[in-house]
């Protein structure tokens, strides 16, 4: 749909200010992402530590021509042709706008909240209904204060239902998002322990969830679940309720559960009769999910025996992106298990700024697009409007649809009917350094397009999950006091986890600046797109005129670094190149001590062509509270040192001293910048509960052994059973950085939620677990570390720090990166 400004400006309670030039049709809150209509709106949303306002500068040199804007924002510089909505507050102005879309749906919206499964919930409903009933929804987890309007906004006229997600963190905020939605139906997944920090009780975290619910007239949820079953009688007996469970009282009754090798096979009972279910899954969580769904499309008229055949077919959900490097120097952007119009739109924003930094083409592989509920010839002009405008340069449609609508796309196109025409047709060998967004529905099998098109040979990888990054920056953002800004380390490969990935992702996080050991890893940022400030901590005499030519700033901690920079700067010709000194705290590492900084600003004064940026110093123990007296004393040496700096060079640099735990322990030495390094990672000696895993090594097991108690195991025959059991081969060793200290049951990894531990020697490029007492299959997934096995607790066990594990990781394993 789309709307005037004048209705817009209505639906937000705000004054026009200019003149608009078109009608809205899309709205956008964030700057980094590529926009490409002029049919769209953006909303400057102010935060803790953000404020869209200043980006709007940058949006108006893209095309942009209309805004939503705070009433202080100063509109007066402006030309005629900007049009601007003045509000109170642009967030609610934002809510606001969805409210009133929300309002023309003719169709009822369904609501679902919970601790956990809300969006794997939402998926299987819509795989469940099928093409039964065309179904508007949230992208992926959209489900927060700015999630929800969002996704009300993407609301399509020709859906007959609507299934949007509400999430909670804090008290008080579902009585917004419910004014919103607006819902008709409402479930509810569980309560559990997430955000439990900021509630006083389970009880009250679950009454704030229930709100969402105060004007549906049904629900649905789990009568076994009996702190929900009882707050909804308390609150809600007045409306349908609609329960599963093993209680005789439950609309849908569970006669019995029995896992098979098939899955979980579940009998049931509802008043049309009974039917047994087969669910591709034997997890406690997919079952919860599964009969959630199972519920409420069964009372929504699928009957038992269509449920029955599409239950035994439930496919996982896709919860991320992935970024995978494939062959002929492309780059893969893996979304293979769905494919509707509204994720396209996010799918390709992602990859419009991946190939933006990458300077790449894009291409997409498209199949057909399933439960859209609009006519094919209608759908597919959209989706090449969309495509073009998007600025796709190769398109490949997949599917018998997209096929016959080949006339309605232009430029460089080719249209298969098939994923196997498409595979024995050899296109993949002529796509050569591309950007490449593989979407497709599940029935048309994309993951065998990944795989032909992937680089990857070695089938151990590490995870890499980018939104738990960007969750973790964002913690330690909300520690620092406004103004302070931010110098995140991506030295050593980035920490493991690969450089120009992670340093893309900081720089869309506008972070201030970025670091790295040595000059050949800030040359390979440069070359890979990386604009961001970057300092280089172990600069060499060699390196100054390459590092001029790529614009890296050099700590400088010695004096004859100090003269010899100078003079490399003296013959470019470059006046005012920024420095970063190094002070001596008490590490006794690199550095001027305290009582060289007479001899320091008096050289500086014969080197007028160098500029300080930052002057800055490493704490020795912040982590660690015996060591408080000890970092407090480096603080006032810090302290002392750079105020004689800058009182002999006559102007303000930005100081630092804080790393990641200090961050969190010493708030009042906080300066004009911080570092932050492993805390990025989600390693903290502080707050393991405030971080989330970033990175996940995982394997598979290749073959399964029976093996006697009298045999031995590996090499030195170390290895032994206590009697006789099985053993797992898992393709991982100490050529991949799996430390060989965690032979001989000192480590151990994770199969099917239970630990297995290393028996023998860890080899060159093999290691066995025990796995006697686990269910395990040739194939199954093995976790080295990540959520399941954590980081610190493998470093702990062999007396070393996260940091030499991390950045132990052999680059021959595959790095691959996701958002959620």
């Amino acid at each position: 749909m789309s709307y005037t400004i004048s209705q817009i400006a209505d639906f937000a309670h705000g004054r026009i200010v200019g003149t608009p030039q078109s009608v809205i049709t899309r709205l956008s809150i964030d700057s980094r992402k590529p926009i490409t209509s002029p049919e769209t709106l953006f909303i400057a949303i102010r935060g803790e530590r953000h404020d869209g306002h200043q980006y709007i500068n940058d949006l108006i040199a893209q095309g942009i021509t209309h805004f939503v804007v705070n009433n202080d924002f100063d509109t007066n510089e402006w030309a005629e042709n900007i049009c601007f909505i003045k509000v109170n507050n642009t967030l609610t102005a934002l809510q606001n706008i969805a409210k009133a879309h929300r309002q023309q749906m003719p169709y009822p919206i369904m609501a679902i909240t919970g601790s956990n499964g809300k969006t794997i919930v939402k998926e299987w409903i819509a795989q469940l209904i099928g093409d039964d009933m065309p179904i508007s929804r949230s992208p992926r987890s959209f489900n927060s204060q700015v999630g929800v309007p969002l996704s009300l906004w993407l609301l399509e006229n020709s859906s007959q239902l609507g299934i949007i997600e509400a999430g909670i963190s804090f008290q008080n905020e579902m009585i917004r998002l419910q004014k919103m939605i607006q819902p008709g139906y409402g479930l509810i997944t569980n309560i559990g322990q997430a955000h439990q920090e900021n509630f006083q009780s389970i009880e009250e975290k679950l009454d704030e969830k229930l709100k969402l619910f105060v004007d549906c007239n049904t629900l649905f949820y789990c009568r076994d679940h009996a702190p929900i079953h009882q707050a909804i009688v308390n609150h809600f007996h007045d409306k349908k309720l609609i329960s599963w469970g093993t209680a005789s009282e439950a609309w849908l009754r569970i006669q019995s559960k029995k896992i098979t090798p098939s899955g979980t096979e579940i009998n049931i009972e509802i008043p049309e009769g009974q039917a047994t279910l087969t669910i591709p899954y034997t997890d406690a969580a997919s079952y919860e999910n599964a009969m959630h769904a199972v519920t409420f499309v069964l009372h929504q008229g699928i009957d038992l025996q269509t449920l029955t055949k599409r239950v035994a077919r439930l496919k996982p959900v896709a919860m991320r992106l992935e970024q995978i490097e494939g062959r002929n120097g492309c780059l893969l952007i893996n979304d293979t298990y769905n494919s509707d119009f509204t994720s396209l739109e996010i799918a390709l924003d992602f990859l419009n700024q991946q190939a933006r930094q990458k300077e790449m083409p894009r291409t997409l592989i498209l199949s057909d697009i399933r439960q859209s509920g609009l006519p094919q010839t209608e759908l597919y002009k959209r989706v090449a409007e969309f495509v073009a405008k998007k600025g796709v340069t190769r398109f490949i449609g997949i599917g018998h649809e997209l096929s016959a609508c080949s006339h309605l796309f232009t430029g460089n196109t080719s249209f298969f009917h098939s994923t196997d025409d498409f595979l024995g047709s050899k296109l993949c060998e002529k796509i050569n350094r591309e950007v490449i967004l593989i979407k497709g529905s599940r029935e048309f099998t994309f993951e065998r397009i990944t795989e032909h098109l992937e680089q990857r040979l070695h089938q151990t990888v590490m995870e890499i999950n980018l939104d738990a990054l960007a969750s973790n920056l964002n913690y330690y953002r909300s520690c620092l006091k406004p103004g302070t800004r931010t110098l995140a380390m991506v030295k050593a490969f980035s920490y493991g986890s690969g450089s120009y990935e992670i340093a893309g992702l900081l720089q869309h996080q506008k972070v201030d600046y970025l670091g790295v050991a040595f000059a050949d890893e800030g040359i390979e940022l440069r070359r890979a797109g990386i604009t961001l400030p970057i300092i280089v901590m172990n600069p060499e005499k060699r390196s100054f005129p390459i590092m001029v030519q790529y614009d890296l700033e050099p700590e400088v901690y010695s004096f004859k670094l100090l003269s010899e920079f100078a003079q490399c700067i003296e013959n470019e010709g470059i006046d005012e190149y920024p420095i970063h000194l190094k002070i001596d705290t008490g590490m006794y590492r690199l550095g001027f001590l305290p009582t060289e900084i007479p001899q320091l600003t008096e050289q500086l004064k014969h080197h007028p062509r160098l500029k300080i940026k930052t002057a800055f110093s490493h704490l020795v123990g912040s982590e660690a509270p015996e060591h408080d007296a000890f970092t407090q004393q480096q603080i006032e040496r810090f302290e002392q040192a750079t105020s004689l700096i800058e009182q002999a060079v006559g102007y303000h640099f930005w100081r630092h001293i804080l790393n990641s735990s200090g961050i969190e322990r010493f708030p009042q030495a906080q300066y004009d910048m911080v570092r932050l390094g492993i805390g990025l990672y989600g390693i903290s000696a502080v707050n393991h509960r405030g971080m989330r895993n970033v990175a996940t090594l995982k394997s598979y097991i290749s073959q399964i052994k029976e093996v006697n108690s009298d045999e031995t195991i590996g090499y030195g025959r170390r290895g032994k059973l206590p009697s006789k059991g099985t053993i797992a081969v898992v393709p991982i060793g100490y050529a991949d950085g799996l430390d060989r200290r965690l032979s001989n049951g000192v480590g151990k990894m994770m199969i099917n939620g239970q630990e297995a531990p290393i028996v023998g020697n860890v080899c060159m490029d093999i290691c066995m677990l025990d796995i006697t007492n686990i269910k395990a299959r040739e194939g199954d997934e093995v976790i080295i570390f990540g959520d399941q096995n954590p980081l610190w607790e493998m470093s702990q066990a062999i007396g070393t720090i996260p940091y030499e594990v991390l950045t132990g990781i052999s680059r021959r394993v595959p790095r691959v990166y996701f958002q959620e």
